[in-house]
């Protein structure tokens, strides 16, 4: 019986077949099939402004769809073209393909059928192929825990209905100022952000019944001391009284009026 193959194209040897030549079918399916579906990278470039199709026949030898990785590469009028890397004739399986899309241009990643995922210029994703539709091989919620300060290039989006935490800290331990850094501080029990070399309250708008935004209100008595932000004024609608032992500093050339 002649050899068969399987899905990934790893041959197949028929019982009987390739008698003292068998050896050498075995290793080319164990360091090159194998190899290429288990860490192999592939490079597949757009030289011209058109779609590009990758497909698995029936060998064992070195063949670009088959490798976990595909490397997406551009080169002449391929340059800045939006396209399709289609998974052809023998992809219609299933497998997962690391896309790395090192292009200028979006690339979507489709079977023959389906509509496939786009892989955004510059980036790289995991997508699989379920054998008639690429999709999405990770679109649970992701928890990332990171230790230390982390910087994001691009903008970020939240699209849960649920909430972001942020640094919660007294007022001596406002960490060194950046514009545009903003923390609850838990000594005033107030948000604030950083802006023209100074913590402040990031102050909320007025509020009444219903679609009504017409009182801004504030509480009638001082119970914890606090000093007037540098070169910020303040003001209160009375009667206010300052507890005991409570005291409210005013910088010089600063004023506190109430109302």
């Amino acid at each position: 019986m002649a050899s068969t193959y399987s899905a990934l194209k790893i041959e197949l040897i028929g019982t009987g077949e390739q008698s003292g030549t068998w050896g050498a079918t075995t290793d080319t399916n164990l360091d090159v099939a194998l190899g290429e579906a288990i860490t192999g990278s592939a490079d597949v470039d757009f030289a011209t402004a058109a779609d590009v199709t990758v497909t698995l026949t029936n060998t064992n030898t070195a063949q670009k769809a088959r490798n976990l990785r595909l490397n997406i590469t551009e080169s002449s009028t391929g340059v800045g073209y939006v396209g399709n890397l289609i998974l052809g004739s023998g992809c219609q399986i299933e497998k997962l393909y690391l896309i790395n899309n090192t292009t200028t241009a979006v690339k979507t990643i489709k079977n023959t059928t389906g509509t496939g995922i786009a892989v955004p210029a510059g980036k790289s994703m995991f997508v699989f192929n379920d054998g008639t539709n690429v999709v999405e091989a990770v679109n649970s919620a992701i928890t990332l825990a990171v230790t230390g300060a982390a910087t994001i290039g691009g903008d970020s989006s939240f699209t849960s209905t649920g909430a972001v935490k942020l640094p919660v800290g007294t007022t001596a331990q406002q960490p060194t100022g950046v514009d545009g850094k903003i923390r609850f501080n838990s000594t005033t029990n107030k948000y604030e952000g950083y802006a023209n070399s100074t913590w402040g309250q990031l102050g909320g708008g007025a509020t009444g019944g219903g679609a009504d935004q017409v009182f801004v209100q504030n509480g009638v008595t001082v119970t914890t001391n606090y000093t007037l932000t540098t070169n910020y004024n303040a003001e209160s609608v009375g009667p206010i009284s300052i507890n005991s032992g409570v005291t409210v500093t005013i910088p010089s050339n600063q004023r506190w009026v109430i109302l």
